[in-house]
């Protein structure tokens, strides 16, 4: 049997959130509220896919868009790559499911999501590594199925090393919109909306963007 060794971006990731989840959830808690951008983008999506089947929050953290999704009437569980932030999810959402799990490897079957969430859950990967991640999305997708991502504009990378009171030690990408729409369209989905924003409250330094597309089908 040959052993797969874990790409260092992945392991660090994994630690970093491991050690925030508790603060993070705290402190982010309420977030939504004051982002009324990011609830009618969520909204939008909730609408196209309601009643098609389950939705995934991809990279869902402490779970509080899981829950916000789950309150618009939608079949929703999360999966994220922290057992420290899943752990703090089901302490939030006891009714709502969630895994531990990998967005690059995702434990579904083709085509089995009316949905998929990826918000500010690509940004951790290096962006050469996107187009596979991506894929991997659309690959659980089922034909009609919706895409929604959100995400820092920019085109650099950031190390991270103090993060909700803790240090950590870990990397953030900020995307160019365009580029994302080609991850996209690279793998077969069609890009329906996007959303350019300028930032806004004590967590955002540059433009945020959401985009959303849909597996033709």
């Amino acid at each position: 049997m040959r052993l797969v060794t874990e790409p260092a971006f992945v392991t660090e990731t994994r630690i970093a959130y491991d050690t925030v989840a508790d603060s993070y959830a705290e402190e982010l808690r309420d977030l939504l509220d004051a982002s009324p951008w990011d609830r009618a983008m969520l909204g939008t999506f909730a609408e196209l896919v309601g009643g098609a089947g389950p939705v995934g929050d991809l990279g869902c953290g402490p779970g509080r868009l899981t829950g916000y999704l789950a309150s618009l009437g939608l079949d929703v569980f999360g999966v994220d790559l922290s057992p420290g932030m899943v752990d703090a999810a089901r302490r939030a959402h006891p009714g709502l499911r969630f895994e531990v799990g990998s967005m690059a490897a995702l434990d579904l079957e083709d085509g089995s999501l009316a949905g998929a969430l990826a918000w500010y859950s690509l940004i951790h990967t290096p962006p050469e590594e996107l187009p596979a991640v991506v894929a991997e999305l659309a690959r659980v997708l089922a034909p009609g199925g919706r895409l929604l991502t959100g995400f820092q504009v920019g085109d650099e990378r950031r190390r991270i090393t103090q993060g909700y009171g803790h240090d950590v030690a870990f990397d953030a990408y900020r995307l160019q919109p365009d580029f994302v729409v080609g991850l996209c369209v690279a793998a077969g989905l069609v890009v329906e909306a996007r959303l350019v924003r300028e930032p806004h409250g004590p967590y955002e330094k540059t433009p945020q963007a959401g985009l959303l597309a849909r597996k033709p089908g």
